[in-house]
């Protein structure tokens, strides 16, 4: 076979087409979200359904993007599983990563509207009915199914052809900071939220480097949206939609509240955000031993090569005889030590 014939089998690593899948896979990313937002509408507005379009336009952009970056993987020779291609290997402490994400995350959010309650800037109402408890419940599954989505756009697949066009800090920066834009130019934010957001970015991005997965990383989104939306009724980047159960509402200075916009521009998380990095590259450490270093490749002879055949025709002999073989070790001759040289 000659190296033209064997060459649709190798990978395509070069540089050049690693960021030519990446501008790929970000258009694909961004057309998918507006071809499920439109998809989903036209469902269930038909259906009259409206109050599952959320969640039915983030299962559509998880199949469109799964389906996307597969074929994107097939073009560089390296297919793998859908659930691999968004980033979700499979191995047995995937849960037990989103689990910690989760822990992180909740953290986060506790840790920046704690100051609010102590300063009495919170003020909750409560909304209990079977209708509220629907919305709730649909709510919570759109946060994790979007977060999920998310996650795979700006730390998944893209993020990765990124790394390996670019190196990890270059990727690191443009993903953060196009996260920040579609944060500010798309809900309104302030200039100081657009920083938070690329520090936010940077978070999660080191989340991705210390596991190479984004269990971990989509469960702090999980745990950071949920619980600041469905949990403490508070506005998540501006969108109070999934304040269902509870609505609070913030009153006091937007440095502490982040006024309408919510705690995700709160100056308090400037001051959550580092403290959340230290504890992240604290409990990964084992993570980052067993799935992000290269591995360890034996060198020297091979101790694995079986033994010659008459080694082992003369190992079986021995065996079917009534006095095993004896191995004569050279001796010493008595008067002295081993350890002596001999006298002439």
């Amino acid at each position: 076979m000659s190296a033209s014939d064997s060459a649709p089998t190798q990978q395509r690593t070069g540089k050049a087409f690693q960021f030519a899948l990446f501008c790929a896979a970000l258009a694909w990313s961004f057309s998918s979200r507006l071809l499920s937002a439109s998809s989903a509408r036209g469902i269930t507005n038909r259906l009259n359904i409206d109050w599952t379009t959320p969640l039915l336009a983030a299962l559509f952009l998880v199949f469109l993007l799964s389906v996307g970056y597969s074929l994107l993987d097939i073009i560089s020779r390296k297919p793998t599983s859908a659930h691999q291609v968004l980033g979700l290997p499979d191995r047995p402490t995937a849960l037990r990563e989103w689990l910690v994400g989760a822990a992180i995350g909740w953290g986060i959010v506790v840790a920046t509207v704690l100051p609010m309650m102590l300063a009495g800037d919170l003020h909750v109402s409560f909304w209990l009915s079977g209708q509220s408890v629907r919305f709730f419940i649909i709510g919570v599954a759109t946060i994790a199914v979007g977060t999920l989505a998310d996650e795979a756009i700006f730390r998944g697949y893209p993020f990765r052809r990124l790394v390996d066009a670019t190196g990890p800090i270059t990727a690191t920066a443009v993903m953060s900071l196009f996260f920040a834009l579609r944060q500010g130019l798309h809900y309104g934010a302030a200039g100081r939220v657009v920083f938070f957001a690329i520090l936010t970015g940077i978070v999660f991005s080191v989340s991705w480097f210390r596991t190479h997965g984004l269990w971990m990383a989509w469960g702090m989104r999980f745990a950071w949206t949920a619980s600041m939306g469905a949990l403490f009724g508070l506005p998540v980047s501006g969108i109070t939609d999934y304040s269902t159960i509870i609505q609070t509402t913030a009153i006091g200075s937007s440095w502490l509240t982040g006024g309408d916009y919510g705690p995700e521009a709160s100056i308090v998380l400037f001051l959550a955000l580092p403290a959340a990095l230290v504890i992240l590259v604290r409990v990964t450490r084992d993570y980052a031993w067993n799935y992000t270093h290269p591995p360890i490749v034996p060198g020297g002879y091979p101790m694995d090569v079986p033994p010659p055949p008459a080694h082992t025709a003369m190992e079986q002999s021995a065996q079917q005889r009534e006095t095993p073989l004896v191995q004569i070790l050279p001796a010493t001759p008595q008067g002295r030590s081993v350890n002596n040289d001999p006298t002439p």
